[in-house]
C-alpha cells in the first residue's frame, strides 16, 4: 500500500510539474519572468501556509533550519523558477521539459560528490555518462539548428540547481521532524522575499492584462508550486533525493504532449532521441548492487 501511495504521489508531481512549462509559456504573454515567478511563489506560500494553520500546525521555529530553508528557497525556487521563465522566452515549453529531465543525473552526481550515495557501480556510472551523452544530443552544438542558446543554457542551469538542492534538502531538511507542508510553506515565503528584492531589476515592465496569463500564474501557484512542493517533501522523507528526482522520468513526456496539443509545438527526432537516451541513462542510475540493496533492508534490524 505504501508503494502505491508513493507511485500516486510521483504521478501527481509529474502532472503538476510537467504542466508547469505550459503555464509558464502562457504566463509570459503578460508578465516578465520576475513578475511571473513572484506571483507563483506568493500564491504557493499562501496555499501552503494556509494548510499549515488549517491543520493547527506551525512554521519551523528559530534555528539552523531557517538557514537551510533559505538555501532551499534560493536554489529550489527563486533561481530555477526564474531561469526557466527566462529560458522559455526563446525555448519551447516541451523542449524545456526535456532539458529538465536531466535533473536526476545532477542529483546523483551531487549525492556522489557529497558522499551521500557511495554505490556508484559500473552500471550507474554508465547511466550517468549515457545521460550526459543524451544531453549533448539534445543540444547538438555541432548543428546550426542546435539548441545551444542562452535560453536553453538557462534551462539546463535550472535543472542542475534542482538536482543539487534535492540532495541538500535530503541531507539537512528531510530528517528535521518538521511537517513537509510547513517546510514547503516557509521555503515559498522566503522565495517570495528573494523575488520581491529582484523586482526593481526585472519586475518593473508594464503588465498586459490577459485572462489566460492570469489563469496560468494561478495554476502555477496553486498546484505546480503549492500542492506539488508539499508532495515533494513527503517523497524526500520517505524515498530519498534520487528517488524523488526520478519524477523527471515523466516530466518531458507531459511537457512535450501538452506543448504539442495546446501550443502547436514540434519536437524533432533528434530531441526525442536525446530524451530517450537521457531517460535510459537515468534508469541505469537507479540500479543498485544487490549487496547494497540487502544492506539497506537489513539496516533497521541493526539499529
Amino acid at each position: 500500500m505504501t508503494e502505491v501511495r508513493t507511485l500516486l504521489r510521483m504521478a501527481a508531481l509529474a502532472l503538476m510539474w510537467g504542466s508547469s512549462f505550459l503555464w509558464i509559456k502562457l504566463a509570459l504573454n503578460a508578465f516578465s519572468p520576475v513578475q511571473l515567478v513572484l506571483g507563483r511563489v506568493a500564491l504557493g506560500a499562501a496555499v501552503l501556509i494556509g494548510l499549515v494553520y488549517l491543520r493547527r500546525g506551525r512554521l519551523p521555529g528559530r534555528g539552523p533550519i531557517w538557514g537551510h530553508l533559505t538555501v532551499a528557497a534560493l536554489l529550489h525556487c527563486a533561481v530555477p523558477f526564474t531561469l526557466f521563465a527566462i529560458g522559455e522566452q526563446t525555448v519551447d515549453s516541451g523542449i524545456t521539459g526535456v532539458i529538465n529531465s536531466t535533473t536526476p543525473l545532477w542529483a546523483l552526481l551531487t549525492a556522489v560528490l557529497w558522499r551521500m550515495d557511495r554505490d556508484l557501480s559500473a552500471t550507474r556510472l554508465t547511466g550517468l555518462l549515457l545521460g550526459i551523452a543524451g544531453t549533448v544530443v539534445i543540444f547538438a552544438p555541432w548543428q546550426a539548428s542546435g539548441l545551444v542558446s542562452w535560453g536553453a543554457l538557462a534551462c539546463l542551469a535550472a535543472s542542475a540547481s534542482y538536482g543539487v538542492v534535492f540532495v541538500y534538502e535530503e541531507r539537512f531538511l528531510s530528517g528535521s521532524g518538521e511537517s513537509p507542508v510547513a517546510l514547503a510553506g516557509t521555503q515559498m515565503l522566503l522565495a517570495s522575499g528573494f523575488l520581491a528584492l529582484a523586482m526593481p531589476v526585472g519586475g518593473m515592465t508594464p503588465v498586459h492584462l490577459d485572462i489566460g496569463a492570469i489563469i496560468a500564474v494561478t495554476m502555477l501557484g496553486l498546484f505546480s508550486t503549492g500542492v506539488a512542493f508539499a508532495l515533494n517533501y513527503q517523497l524526500l522523507a520517505t524515498e530519498g533525493a534520487v528517488a524523488a528526482s526520478a519524477v523527471g522520468y515523466l516530466l518531458p513526456v507531459v511537457s512535450v504532449l501538452l506543448g504539442a496539443v495546446f501550443l502547436g509545438e514540434n519536437v524533432d527526432l533528434r530531441v526525442i532521441a536525446g530524451m530517450v537516451v537521457v531517460l535510459a541513462g537515468v534508469a541505469l542510475t537507479r540500479v543498485k548492487r544487490r549487496s547494497a540493496a540487502l544492506e539497506a533492508v537489513a539496516e533497521p534490524a541493526r539499529s
